[in-house]
């Protein structure tokens, strides 16, 4: 086979070399690209064209998860790793929504993700270390869930991360910002960012502000600090 071709998405530079020498070491693949933040992500997998990122979730500017779904919506061909620090079966199913065909911890072993990056490029998942098909992760969703249909039900709210802009607005939230401070830094209406806060506080199935920043940020959805202010 012609090189495998790689694309590592992470904020962290020892972290993606660390990955590069570990990837390389296999003569089949080639690391064609590295990105330290969401929107650069994107546009390096338009560019690049990958077969394979490794991707992380806590990401400046766009999160790991939005930069999937992109990736996937517009490059469904190519396939996409998680490797984060963060790992609890909900955020998984976020992960599987998004388009990601497998979802590694950051303490995985050489071979174990060498092993990972082969058997998704041949069209399989990997869920807690375990290889599979897509009607198999489905079943697995279902038993975590308890609800029929994870990766194929129309309804949203449950399964998938925050829109790009109630990201946005969560992560002003998570500097003590209030409702018109959000609406005048981000050039919207007052009642725009209370309605955005009620479709978030709906979508995380918690009470008040306070909690779904709390919420966002244990799972590395959201930022505490903006690179680009």
């Amino acid at each position: 086979m012609s090189d495998m071709k790689l694309l590592i998405v992470d904020d962290h530079p020892m972290f993606r070399q660390g990955l590069r020498d570990v990837l390389e070491t296999d003569s089949r693949m080639k690391v064609v690209g590295q990105a330290a933040d969401g929107e650069v992500a994107i546009e390096l997998a338009q560019q690049l064209l990958p077969d394979v990122i490794l991707m992380d979730i806590n990401l400046p500017t766009i999160n790991g998860l939005q930069v999937t779904r992109q990736v996937k919506s517009r490059l469904p061909e190519i396939k996409v790793i998680i490797i984060t620090g963060y790992d609890d079966a909900e955020q998984v199913v976020h992960a599987l929504r998004a388009g990601a065909s497998a979802y590694c911890p950051k303490d995985i072993t050489p071979e174990a993700l060498i092993d990972t990056v082969f058997e998704v490029y041949a069209g399989r998942y990997i869920v807690d270390g375990k290889k599979m098909s897509y009607d198999e992760v489905i079943y697995w969703i279902e038993q975590k869930v308890g609800r029929a249909g994870a990766l194929t039900s129309e309804s949203e709210d449950l399964f998938v991360p925050l829109s790009p802009r109630e990201m946005e607005i969560l992560e002003h939230v998570t500097r003590g910002q209030s409702n018109k401070e959000i609406a005048y830094k981000l050039g919207i209406s007052h009642q725009t960012v209370k309605n955005h806060m009620t479709a978030i506080l709906r979508k995380l199935r918690v009470d008040d502000r306070t909690q779904a920043a709390v919420y966002a940020l244990s799972r590395g959805w959201v930022r505490l600090e903006n690179p680009r202010s």
